[in-house]
């Protein structure tokens, strides 16, 4: 199996760290650091980004934001660190948090280290050699919306979080933020979501189906896989966009991620995670499982589903933005335009169908 668990890369250009520097902070700041250092990227993910850090035998993991534009209120190192401390204790799955760092002389930016999880985590296609029987992927989907709803249980009060996040008027700032987040972001080929933003606004739920701790970017790409057993989730990664919030709302954020074997072709362009596998669990039969699990009424999930649509292209829209603008030179980005362009069909797909 260890061919099949998650390898670092060589660092991207213009994206490297002091090796020396970092290695006498952790040395000062972090018990049981020795050794020599050495650094790699994990080449995943568009946003903050992630870097393997081996000292000694110690494995661990470093996250920073991002180089180029920023929203404001996006890549917040210290919100990641202190989700992670809280959470530990009471929900197994995430990283062990080590240090935050705020003095930007170490490496030019906020950042925090944490244990590394080392096992399998599924992207668009599945490690060569890697497979499972409907069956078991079946039970996989599962386990990973069960994981979401064990989250969405926690008592936030009880942790310390009642602080972390602002509940009241919640779906009301997000969709009007995140409309605003995509103007700020517009490029001249950017498509002007035009209906999908009306319909958004007249459809605005009035209130929080309940407030609960969410993790805002759950997906089979965040969570990691136990080496010696593909089946079993072992972590859930990139916490950087946690909040106290709609649960619901969670939900419908993450199956924007989920595309369909029986999908329109144009939605399979832009996969990014293995959800066309036979056995994978439909949109519908998921949204089932949550509300057969949290008792919540999901007749309105057409509205979080079509959210989470625009959402998505909203969060594609920004890192094209700083890729059209020359602030990074990281290829990938060059075709995230495509991506905003098929979400929104998707999204209108979702209107003309929807009861609301």
């Amino acid at each position: 199996m260890e061919n099949y668990i998650d390898k670092p890369a060589n660092i991207r250009e213009g994206e490297g760290l002091d090796q020396q520097v970092l290695l006498d902070y952790l040395v000062n700041n972090v018990p049981d650091i020795q050794g020599t250092i050495e650094i790699k990227q994990f080449p995943g993910g568009f946003s903050n980004l992630t870097y393997f850090i081996k000292i000694g035998d110690r494995e661990l993991v470093l996250r920073r934001p991002p180089f180029g534009k920023k929203a404001k209120t996006a890549h917040d190192m210290h919100r990641e660190f202190v989700i992670l401390k809280a959470l530990k204790p009471v929900f197994p799955y995430c990283p062990a948090p080590l240090i935050y760092c705020d003095d930007e002389s170490v490496i030019g930016a906020p950042f925090y280290v944490m244990e590394r999880i080392k096992g399998i985590i599924l992207r668009k296609e599945l490690p060569q050699g890697l497979s499972y029987t409907p069956g078991e992927f079946q039970y996989l989907c599962e386990q990973l919306l069960d994981i979401q709803c064990l989250l969405h249980s926690l008592h936030y009060k009880e942790l310390g979080l009642e602080n972390f996040g602002k509940p009241d008027g919640y779906i009301e700032r997000q969709v009007h933020g995140w409309i605003n987040r995509y103007n700020d972001a517009l490029t001249p080929d950017a498509p002007p979501y035009t209906e999908v933003i009306k319909w958004l606004k007249e459809k605005l739920p009035e209130t929080l189906t309940r407030a609960a701790i969410i993790h805002n970017d759950y997906k089979f790409d965040n969570v990691v896989l136990d080496n010696t057993n593909p089946k079993k989730i072992i972590g859930v990664l990139d916490w950087e966009m946690a909040t106290i919030g709609d649960p619901v709302m969670d939900l419908g954020n993450s199956l924007a991620y989920w595309v369909e074997k029986e999908d329109p072709e144009d939605m399979q362009l832009i996969r990014l995670v293995p959800t066309h596998l036979d056995g994978t669990l439909t949109r519908k039969e998921l949204v089932n499982r949550y509300h057969e699990k949290s008792g919540i009424d999901m007749s309105d999930f057409d509205y979080y589903y079509c959210f989470g649509l625009f959402r998505l292209a909203v969060i594609a829209q920004q890192i094209y933005y700083r890729f059209y603008h020359g602030q990074t030179k990281d290829k990938r980005f060059s075709t995230l335009i495509l991506a905003v362009q098929i979400l929104e069909k998707q999204a209108k797909r979702v209107i003309e169908k929807s009861h609301l």
